[in-house]
């Protein structure tokens, strides 16, 4: 599979992707989608160009840390993570960019052969109160294992194009 999604999207949104705006972000849904494969290659790769960490470059080494072996790096998760979120969650064409991120934590250890997918709650959507051409939705990001064991968390922001211009 080699961290490629082939699965289609399992989502509760009434809207697709290519016809979701800020309306069609409702607190308190909760939408799972995605499933990548991480190989030992790609950790290595990602590690030896971004997280140089005998944990994440030698399987050799690593066999001899904390982890018992090889580890993929928490930046290469939150990539993994954001190819999934982009493809299924986020708009495609209403979306304006990310005010940033919060509480992002690396719970667990990521190992080559993992199949990860995401379940992201939607904790909060409202509309700027200066420009009521779009909104605010914050939103629970979690990136599950093979075994649904949370190995990555974060609340993110996102500001999403409204379809009406002023509340309804």
């Amino acid at each position: 599979m080699n961290s490629k999604d082939t699965t289609p999207p399992a989502s509760t949104f009434s809207t697709p992707i290519d016809d979701r705006y800020f309306e069609d972000y409702v607190p308190g849904a909760v939408h799972r989608f995605g499933e990548m494969r991480v190989t030992a290659q790609e950790i290595i790769e990602f590690a030896h160009r971004y997280d140089p960490q005998d944990f994440h470059t030698d399987p050799a080494k690593a066999a001899d840390t904390q982890f018992g072996g090889l580890i993929a790096s928490g930046w290469m998760t939150c990539g993994m993570m954001m190819r999934m979120y982009s493809e299924h969650y986020l708009t495609h064409n209403a979306s304006l960019a990310s005010p940033g991120i919060d509480e992002l934590r690396w719970l667990e250890p990521v190992r080559p052969d993992d199949v990860l997918s995401t379940r992201v709650t939607i904790v909060e959507a409202r509309r700027s109160a200066s420009k009521p051409d779009r909104g605010l939705v914050r939103s629970k990001i979690e990136v599950l294992n093979q075994h649904d064991r949370v190995v990555l968390s974060m609340l993110a922001m996102n500001l999403i194009g409204c379809r009406t211009p002023a509340a309804a």
